[in-house]
């Protein structure tokens, strides 16, 4: 057997974090936030340990980045909604 490099199990998190930030309504903010911390995490832990699973982060950087744009509009949207109907004479 040979003695692969171990894929980085931060990075693979963090693409999961990104991905569940880009469908959960509201709580996609904090799933894309907490996945940018971990991809920064595992890109260290990375170039430090000469592990695979660079691409993954990447991945979880941007997933996590379009998620948080996405569940922000989708906040502000439902904000601008709510003030309409509220109009006082």
């Amino acid at each position: 057997m040979k003695n692969e490099p171990q894929v980085n199990t931060k990075s693979g998190i963090s693409l999961t974090l990104g991905v569940l930030s880009l469908f959960i309504p509201f709580i996609g903010v904090i799933l894309g936030i907490i996945g940018i911390i971990l991809y920064k995490k595992s890109l260290n832990e990375i170039n430090r340990t000469q592990q695979q699973g660079k691409g993954l982060a990447i991945s979880g950087l941007v997933c996590s980045i379009i998620g948080i744009c996405i569940q922000l509009l989708m906040i502000l949207g439902f904000v601008a909604f709510l003030s309409v109907g509220t109009v006082t004479e």
